[in-house]
């Protein structure tokens, strides 16, 4: 998860195999949000239930295989690109893009530290 200025907030590592919307509850857990931005990928009911229960306004594309397309704010979706850029930036750090730490500790302390030096820059 990603700030409204593109900064690392939160994250939460799942086995390569899980789909990332495992992740959404934990990472939104005791934070306040106004909107939460996604793509297509975590358009599911249990989110979007998620998010209207916090009181939080889902952004979030309509998959192609919902039988009724649901409704997003399309200019607000276009900030999402923070959320990319973000992915982008921290690839640049070899040691996150290869994955070369072999315990989880030591990956998401990398993790931290590349965000810190990101958010220096």
């Amino acid at each position: 998860m990603v700030d409204a200025l593109g900064n690392l907030g939160r994250f939460v590592l799942l086995p390569g195999q899980r789909h990332d919307s495992v992740g959404v509850a934990p990472v939104l857990e005791n934070l306040e949000f106004k909107a939460l931005l996604a793509d297509k990928a975590f358009d599911s009911n249990a989110i979007r239930t998620l998010v209207a229960e916090r009181g939080a306004l889902a952004v979030i594309p309509s998959k192609a295989d919902r039988s009724t397309c649901i409704p997003h704010d399309s200019e607000m979706y276009k900030w999402r690109h923070l959320i990319e850029n973000f992915f982008c930036k921290i690839k640049e750090f070899r040691r996150i893009a290869t994955r070369y730490d072999k315990t989880d500790a030591s990956f998401a302390a990398a993790i931290h530290l590349a965000a810190a030096v990101l958010n220096t820059r």
